[in-house]
């Protein structure tokens, strides 16, 4: 393709979306490039404050059933108190307590103020997810989603280079570094950003829409259905940060190895993430949910035939495709599933779906790797992802064609998004 056509092609994926969602996607995009604690918070415990590895295990532990205590908490505050009060909130209190993090010295207040970051820092994801379902055009959501997740893996892999740096002169700075700029985010999402919460809207002779809680998204089996293949979607990706370097350090290669493979994860989706959402942005949700499902399973699987580095390499291609795919997608469907004045809690307990999955994974990768050997998780990767892939079909085969994702737009979802983008 010449200069020219990239150029284009650019220009056509990011035109047509709402100003209100630039500014959302500006401050995901800055959030992560302030990640320091997920991703220094065990060298910091280790090799700055002297701690053992199992304490910092712990400590990461607690931090990861803090984001799972406040997935649903974060849903019912977006749909009760609104996006904009939700997202101060949760990004204040998330600056607040890194800040405090970085002075504590007592064991016991470590690990508090760790769980409490972990529960700031993921309240904050069912409203970005609710308000981007809010503000931008039914056809246009998978594109702003992957836009967005495209945010956070640029965020994430400046971020991780940078904080490497400042952690060799200072972890202080690194936790006061990112309190500032989740404040500095906090403040302007809300000043820049009205609220985009549906109201209720009494019509005459029109049925009284019934109140949703957090029963509700429980009773609604098909997206519970939804929730649980997003689980094992998560447990499969989850391996690559889990069982993927223990893996490759019970093979005797050393913590740069391992940094060298990961890496071409985050340099993919960074090159790929808007090509390809460009090719599957009009495309059958049902397929890609299934074809990615299968290419994460046996992308993992095929670590089992890895004894050097660019085999290894060569697998994370394969599930860093399905990871480019499956992730705008499976948003989108989780949207489309959605009451209207719901999203919070639905995008609450879909949220949750990846906590339990982040705790889960490290338990799931050491007891099979300990018990029975690497080869062994990665063939149960493969057998999970071939479960979601049926069970995808299974699920959305029996959707009707009026209400599969992504294909027909609420007259609620149409004229809220025309009164955005004006």
């Amino acid at each position: 393709m010449s200069i020219g056509g990239l150029r284009r092609a650019a220009r056509e994926s990011v035109s047509g979306l709402p100003r209100e969602f630039w500014w959302l996607w500006t401050s995901t995009l800055v959030n992560r490039l302030g990640a320091f604690v997920a991703t220094f918070m065990a060298l910091y415990l280790t090799v700055d404050q002297g701690y053992s590895a199992s304490y910092a295990g712990l400590v990461a532990s607690l931090h990861g059933l803090g984001g799972v205590v406040s997935s649903l908490g974060g849903g019912v505050m977006t749909d009760r108190l609104g996006r904009r009060p939700t997202l101060l909130i949760a990004q204040t209190s998330t600056a607040v307590s890194v800040a405090v993090l970085g002075f504590v010295q007592h064991p016991v207040a470590i690990a508090a103020v760790a769980f409490v970051v972990g529960m700031a820092s993921n309240a904050s994801r069912p409203a970005v997810q609710a308000m981007i379902a809010d503000i931008v055009r039914p056809e246009d959501r998978v594109r702003a989603f992957s836009l967005n997740y495209w945010a956070i893996n640029l965020g994430f892999a400046v971020s991780a280079a940078a904080a490497g740096f400042v952690a060799e002169h200072s972890y202080l700075a690194g936790f006061l570094g990112e309190a500032a700029m989740t404040l500095i985010c906090a403040i302007v999402i809300f000043v820049k950003l009205p609220e985009s919460r549906p109201e209720h809207v009494e019509t005459k002779g029109a049925p009284v829409e019934p109140q949703i809680s957090m029963r509700t998204v429980l009773r609604d089996g098909r997206f519970m259905s939804v929730v649980g293949l997003s689980f094992l979607i998560a447990l499969i990706f989850m391996q690559g940060h889990v069982g993927l370097p223990l893996a490759m350090g019970a093979d005797g290669f050393a913590s740069s190895d391992f940094g060298m493979a990961i890496a071409v994860n985050g340099v993919l989706i960074v090159a790929l993430q808007i090509p390809v959402t460009r090719y599957i942005e009009h495309r059958d949700p049902r397929r890609l949910l299934i074809i990615s499902s299968l290419l994460a399973g046996y992308g993992f699987g095929l670590t089992v035939f890895a004894g050097s580095i660019a085999v290894y390499a060569l697998t994370v291609c394969v599930w860093t495709l399905a990871e480019i795919v499956n992730a705008p997608t499976q948003t989108g469907l989780v949207v489309r599933l959605s009451p209207l004045h719901g999203r919070g809690r639905y995008q609450g307990m879909y949220t949750l779906s990846w906590s339990v999955a982040a705790l889960v994974a490290p338990l799931l990768a050491g007891f099979v790797i300990d018990r029975f050997g690497a080869e062994w998780l990665w063939g149960m990767c493969a057998v999970l992802g071939t479960v979601a892939g049926l069970g995808y079909w299974l699920l959305m085969r029996g959707l009707p064609e009026e209400d599969a994702p992504g294909e027909a737009a609420s007259p609620e979802d149409t004229e809220k998004a025309a009164a955005v983008s004006a």
